[in-house]
């Protein structure tokens, strides 16, 4: 039996979607059909297009609930249903926990947890009238030591756990699933890392060898929220090319 996904008619909504992994994930969701609308911060440089479609933008600070429930409201308003929603916005600077403010720490809990609480406050009752799904998006900081960026990591963490809660809860009229990303290569990846044989070395401690791309964090909230995931909820599932390899066999004779 031949499996597709078509999404044609739907309205998925992402969070920073405008650039990074979020480009990534506009790209599968117009790919399968959706259509779809993006928020931010800021207007991006240029909109993703398949197929001559392109996201609707708006500008929104997902730190504030009353931004996103208008924005939300402003969707539904115009599309008249809302399917999808997928928690993408976040992201942490390197910062020494001891040295950072906790003004710093609170806006990186803002960004990374409670902005999907409020994605969540305003979606759920479109997303039970739809039957839709709801995909966050989460880190491997969320379940390994995360030094440099604690509080990402820990938001990350709660994040997951808020996913297993309202898979529970919302069921059955709303599936909530999670991705949870490896490291992924996007335009700024090989100078964050120094140069391009920093980048080659940090690719080789992936199992798989290389980085996620942004398409392939997509494909998988694509897939989650799709019919061939409707028996699948409270998830996270992994996109990282098998993780880490573990510490200890770096000193393990023919490991």
């Amino acid at each position: 039996m031949a499996y597709s996904i078509d999404m044609t008619g739907q309205v998925v909504l992402v969070t920073g979607g405008g650039r990074g992994v979020g480009d990534g994930i506009v790209q599968a969701y117009l790919e399968a059909g959706a259509e779809v609308e993006i928020c931010g911060r800021s207007t991006p440089g240029s909109l993703r297009e398949v197929d001559g479609r392109t996201p609707h933008f708006a500008p929104v600070d997902v730190r504030e609930a009353d931004q996103v429930a208008a924005w939300v409201a402003d969707v539904v308003r115009r599309r008249g249903r809302l399917d999808v929603a997928v928690n993408n916005a976040g992201g942490a600077p390197h910062a020494d926990f001891g040295a950072a403010s906790a003004r710093f720490h609170a806006k990186i809990n803002d960004l990374n947890f409670m902005s999907a609480v409020y994605v969540a406050l305003a979606a759920h009752p479109h997303l039970r009238a739809a039957r839709g799904s709801m995909v966050n998006v989460t880190s491997i900081s969320a379940r390994r030591p995360s030094p440099g960026t604690a509080v990402y990591g820990a938001a990350k963490a709660a994040l997951e756990s808020l996913t297993g809660s309202l898979g529970v809860e919302w069921a059955p009229d709303v599936r909530v699933n999670a991705v949870s990303c490896g490291l992924v290569e996007t335009p700024g990846s090989v100078d964050h890392y120094g140069d391009a044989e920093q980048f080659a070395r940090v690719a080789a401690t992936i199992p798989r060898g290389v980085f996620a791309t942004p398409l392939e964090v997509g494909q998988a909230c694509v897939l989650l929220s799709s019919p061939l995931a409707a028996h699948i909820t409270g998830a996270v599932l992994n996109v990282d090319g098998g993780g880490e390899w573990p510490a200890f066999l770096q000193h393990t004779p023919n490991a």
